[in-house]
């Protein structure tokens, strides 16, 4: 028998708390795809209007579709007709909101690597949940931000829910990077290029041609446009200049070794 739909939560509130956010988020993302698209994006402005109008609203209507390409405009900021994370943090303002918070912190692709190598300590390719609460107690420093254990205990947890994602109490660097804003998450621009470990092994060991272990940017720079013209993927140099910089972010003084590049290229780090 089928459950009755849940109500959307908290559409009328002026701002959401961190764990209202993730609500949201998880009734519209109803696939767990990680983008609210299609139905759930058509389902999600109708009841965001409902919420703020207080009346209904007819899909139907040409008025309702001209009221969404307007909306998507705005928001929609890297125009693929969906709604992603960071987004969506645009359009429902957090109480202190912590995700936008979490972007002026690492507004770049490359200090966020950087952040995360700081706390990745053993080079897992994941943050244990104590790091992430040290990570996030930098994060509201940083930003300036005030914060008791309680809120910050919150923001632990709402983190963990978004992403930890088989209840290990550890986080996946893809994971964590949908935070970013979305022209900064290079990590999404090779999610169609992901590899399995056996392909990632043959791949570093062909670039990694004395055998020492690690690549330098050099080398990286060969690995990445390969990757991508392998993919049928068209190579923008300065983007591709762009994702080095980035990756290199967590190489030890130029050297980029195996387990920094699995991080980024792997579909999981390998064990």
């Amino acid at each position: 028998m089928a459950n009755k739909a849940q109500q959307p939560p908290h559409l009328h509130l002026a701002e959401v708390t961190a764990s209202q956010f993730l609500d949201i988020w998880k009734h519209f993302d109803a696939d767990g795809n990680g983008y609210i698209e299609g139905k759930e994006l058509e389902s999600f402005f109708r009841e965001l209007e409902m919420a703020r109008r207080g009346a209904g609203v007819d899909p139907s209507n040409p008025t309702f579709r001209e009221k969404m390409k307007e909306f998507m405009q705005k928001f929609d900021k890297n125009k693929d007709g969906r709604i992603e994370m960071s987004e969506l943090a645009q359009i429902l303002p957090t109480e202190e909101n912590f995700l936008l918070c979490f972007r002026e912190f690492v507004s770049s692709s490359a200090e966020f690597m950087a952040a995360w190598r700081r706390y990745d300590t053993d080079r897992s390719g994941y943050i244990e949940a104590n790091e992430l609460k040290g990570f996030l107690s930098d994060l509201l420093e940083k930003a300036n931000r005030h914060y008791d254990d309680k809120k910050l205990q919150e923001y632990t947890q709402t983190i963990l829910r978004m992403f930890d994602l088989n209840g290990d109490g550890k986080l996946g660097l893809s994971e964590m990077a949908r935070l970013l804003p979305v022209q900064e998450n290079f990590l999404l621009k090779f999610q169609g290029v992901k590899l399995t470990t056996e392909q990632f092994n043959a791949i570093f060991t062909f670039y990694d041609k004395d055998g020492n272990g690690y690549i330098d940017e050099q080398e990286l720079d060969a690995l990445l446009r390969d990757l991508y013209q392998k993919n049928r993927k068209d190579v923008d140099v300065k983007n591709l200049t762009g994702y080095k910089q980035s990756i290199m972010t967590l190489s030890d003084g130029g050297k980029l070794y195996r387990s920094e590049l699995e991080i980024v290229l792997c579909r999981e780090p390998i064990v």
